[in-house]
């Protein structure tokens, strides 16, 4: 028990391919995570909810709760409820000794196309001409 609690406590950030989130759980774990996250979409903007860089956590609590935060690309998002109700299933199947499943939508740091990956920019590339972080880079400037 006393190394299952030191590993609880270890949260570290995932982030090789630009999406960044904090968590406990082992690597063969978060691997299949990001599998399954990528089968999950925003309708709007139909890339997945991993590429557009939306999950900032998913750990597993010591009473055996797995919490996953995550934003949204708009605050007034009319699909907020189903989408982390996705994510939450998606979740759940790769940690099946989690007693209970708690997604929360966290709009503090709010979402900016800076945190897709470079998977996430160059669909949204495909699906709409132009590149949405060079964009919004420049709008900063401006600003």
């Amino acid at each position: 028990m006393g190394n299952r609690l030191k590993r609880l406590k270890r949260l570290y950030a995932v982030g090789s391919d630009g999406v960044v989130f904090k968590t406990n759980l082992p690597p063969d774990k978060v691997k299949k995570l990001v599998e399954l996250l990528r089968g999950v979409y925003d309708p709007e903007i139909p890339i997945n909810v991993y590429d557009l860089g939306l999950i900032r956590e998913i750990t597993l609590n010591e009473d055996g709760t797995l919490k996953v935060v995550m934003t949204l690309t708009a605050v007034g998002c009319p699909v907020s409820a189903s989408l982390a109700n996705e994510v939450g299933l998606a979740v759940q199947s790769v940690v099946p000794e989690a007693k209970d499943v708690e997604v929360d939508v966290d709009f503090e740091r709010p979402w900016d196309p800076t945190q897709m990956t470079k998977e996430g920019r160059e669909m949204f590339k495909a699906i709409y001409g132009y590149d949405i972080v060079e964009q919004y880079l420049q709008q900063q400037q401006v600003q």
